[in-house]
């Protein structure tokens, strides 16, 4: 769909904006009321929705990732995107042109979710509530811990038998829920059946790492 929408239980819009193209992903950042939506074209719109009956549109930037956005999601606070695309790669953009900054760090882009020369999709990325830290998950079956902010690879979790769809922290942390199944990447073919697990994930899979002065 183009559009976007706020909604009550009701079945009766209270706001709707039009987008530059087809929606792949979106999120919602709580502290400063925006939601993010990666689109076609590798458009991300970036909404306030401090309003119920407004959805102003803020923003409308290009993912400096070269190609198609599969998934998008804000940090924590609010100040800042991970971004995965189909080609195996995870960028960490914030949100200057938005008022909000981190001292010191500009954006950039790193490489996952490859086997030798094959590349495959990340398909959902997943902070962690506490440490900041977030996880990534792929078309190669893998889940991948990352400490963003000081651009360090944490963890990779024993492989699942099928892409890595959908990743969600609980409240605290300590468990990650994972939903492993074929997202289709190869076309229609037999496939494993699609499985949920939760695990139980240690500290040292989610703390940020300790730097050196």
């Amino acid at each position: 769909s183009r559009k976007t929408t706020t909604t009550t239980t009701s079945s009766e819009a209270l706001a709707s904006i039009t987008l530059p193209g087809k929606a792949f992903s979106m999120d919602y950042d709580p502290t400063h009321h925006r939601i993010v939506v990666a689109c076609a074209g590798r458009k991300m719109v970036f909404l306030d929705v401090k309003s119920n009956s407004n959805v102003e549109n803020v923003l409308e930037r290009e993912s400096s990732l070269k190609y198609q956005t599969r998934t998008v999601q804000f940090f924590p606070d609010g100040s800042g995107i991970a971004v995965g695309s189909i080609e195996g790669r995870v960028a960490v953009e914030f949100l200057d042109d938005l008022g909000i900054s981190i001292k010191g760090m500009k954006k950039y882009a790193f490489k996952c979710h490859r086997d030798g020369d094959v590349v495959y999709p990340v398909n959902t990325i997943a902070f962690h509530p506490q440490y900041g830290t977030f996880a990534t998950g792929g078309c190669d079956g893998t889940v991948v811990t990352w400490d963003g902010l000081h651009k360090k690879k944490l963890t990779t979790l024993p492989k699942f038998t099928t892409s890595v769809a959908v990743l969600a922290y609980n409240h605290d942390g300590s468990e990650l829920a994972i939903a492993s199944s074929y997202t289709f990447e190869e076309g229609e073919r037999d496939h494993p059946r699609d499985e949920i697990y939760v695990r139980k994930m240690l500290e040292s899979e989610c703390k940020p790492k300790q730097v050196s002065s």
